[in-house]
């Protein structure tokens, strides 16, 4: 939904297709301005049951194709199904559009595909072998051409206000914090040259406005993207324009100030009360 609400912005004419057909947000972000939600045509088509006919009439004949579909569990063949045959399915629908020109996915970090064999339980490979379905059926819905393609690869999105399990989410706030962190040099260097899972966890994620406006950019054509693979944080938040995080900063600078006030209290009301306490045992204990 975040990409709906910023190519609306942008003013282009925007359909969504997804299960149920209506907006439900992409970052449980109860403060959002939802008044964009009525410019973006919601159609409903289940991407693994419904016909070819169904499809193509719900996914119309667009100029770009955007696809954020994934899905998490512990089935391989759901996996699969969902990573892989949905998104082949919208690709392979929108690639009958005569005006089709772009082909955006969100895919997944080389460096989480790397730890499949040695760090991850098998049934991961269904997600994982989708991905790659995925990503093939991208590029033949414009015919081959890697140029009009473009990979967005995160390691981890962050986004709203609500931490969640499945699927695994954390704030905005908490994220910033963690991207911030770990974008520092020592912990760039540590993720270099730690294996698997550890080099994954040591990777900065990424935030859902970064991933979504690298998408947008990538398909309006207002950035080079296109024929791209954006490779983690620090390539996305460079295609989409994002500021740095600053997570860490505000976290540090909310401890000053806190600090300062404890200090001013103690300054003010504490001490004061304190010494005249030790004032008034003092007079007392010479009567």
């Amino acid at each position: 939904s975040k990409v709906c609400e910023l190519l609306v912005a942008q003013g282009v004419d925007v359909t969504s297709v997804s299960k149920s057909g209506s907006y439900k947000s992409s970052v449980n972000d109860s403060n959002d301005d939802e008044s964009w939600t009525s410019k973006v045509t919601w159609n409903t088509a289940d991407l693994l049951t419904a016909d070819e006919s169904s499809i193509d009439a719900a996914i119309g004949s667009p100029n770009a194709i955007i696809s954020c579909l994934g899905v998490i569990g512990n089935d391989s063949a759901i996996l699969k199904q969902g990573n892989g045959d949905a998104n082949c399915a919208a690709f392979a629908s929108a690639a009958k559009s005569s005006k089709l020109s772009r082909a955006i996915y969100v895919s997944v970090s080389s460096e989480v595909v790397a730890c499949q064999d040695s760090w991850l339980p098998e049934f991961f490979k269904g997600y994982f072998d989708g991905k790659a379905m995925a990503e093939a059926c991208a590029l033949d819905a414009v015919d081959g051409d890697s140029t009009k393609v473009c990979l967005v690869k995160p390691s981890f999105i962050y986004g709203g206000d609500k931490f969640g399990l499945l699927p695994p989410r954390v704030t905005s706030e908490y994220g910033s914090f963690i991207e911030e962190l770990l974008s520092l040099g020592v912990f760039n260097f540590l993720a270099d040259i730690t294996p698997g899972l550890i080099k994954v966890a040591l990777r900065a994620p990424s935030s859902v406005e970064a991933v979504a406006g690298a998408c947008v950019d990538a398909a309006l054509g207002d950035s080079d993207s296109s024929g791209k693979t954006l490779e983690g944080c620090v390539e996305i938040n460079e295609a989409s324009g994002q500021p740095p995080a600053t997570g860490l900063t505000d976290a540090v600078e909310w401890v000053k100030e806190k600090t300062g006030e404890v200090v001013e209290f103690t300054k003010e009301e504490v001490i004061p009360k304190v010494l005249a306490k030790v004032e008034e045992i003092q007079k007392a204990s010479k009567k």
